[in-house]
């Protein structure tokens, strides 16, 4: 029986780079009222293909509906709930805070503290840069509000699973797309299975 529990997940999904295709795979997400808290798309170590990280609320059930609809679109590769795995998990945010020359030194602390970085200063603010896992981004955002936050972008989470696979199989997209030889027929792996 499937687990109606609503709970955090984090995908991976392996896209053509072709025009569309993240908005029919977002589109996805919309007509199946699965809310995505954070996204992000970028290139991969195999040219024309990009990797969507996703964190998503859902119950199982709603987990599985969205994989057998995204496994069943055409321009997705492969797709990996890598909410169990063990994985790194990382998100960057960049956080503009006002500053005085009183205020400043404590900001400073904070950044050292937090290991984030200072990318930009100002005689009135500075930007910091922090990239960590998503809870200690927030504990530090909570910190730097007391001093007036001005403007901040996060990027959402990018996952990596750690060494090998527990499934067996490669988390490097060259795997499942890989080009024709002359002397070698086409195995081509698509959403975990060969064609």
């Amino acid at each position: 029986m499937p687990d109606l529990q609503i709970r955090r997940h984090t995908i991976i999904a392996w896209l053509e780079d072709k025009p569309s295709v993240l908005n029919r795979v977002t589109g996805l997400f919309s007509r199946r009222n699965f809310n995505i808290e954070s996204l992000n798309v970028g290139h991969t170590e195999t040219p024309g293909i990009s990797r969507m990280t996703f964190v998503a609320r859902g119950t199982e059930r709603d987990l599985q509906q969205i994989t057998t609809q995204l496994d069943k679109l055409i321009n997705v590769v492969h797709i990996e709930d890598v909410t169990n795995e063990p994985a790194v998990v990382r998100e960057m945010a960049f956080v503009k805070v006002r500053t005085t020359s009183q205020t400043r030194g404590e900001v400073m602390q904070l950044v050292e503290i937090y290991r984030a970085s200072i990318v930009d200063v100002d005689l009135t603010s500075v930007i910091i840069q922090i990239v960590a896992p998503e809870d200690r981004v927030n504990s530090m955002i909570g910190l730097l509000e007391n001093f007036g936050i001005e403007e901040m972008v996060r990027t959402g989470q990018v996952a990596m699973v750690r060494g090998s696979s527990s499934h067996g199989h490669s988390h490097n997209a060259g795997v499942w797309t890989t080009t024709p030889s002359a002397a070698a027929p086409v195995i081509v792996e698509r959403n975990g299975h060969r064609n």
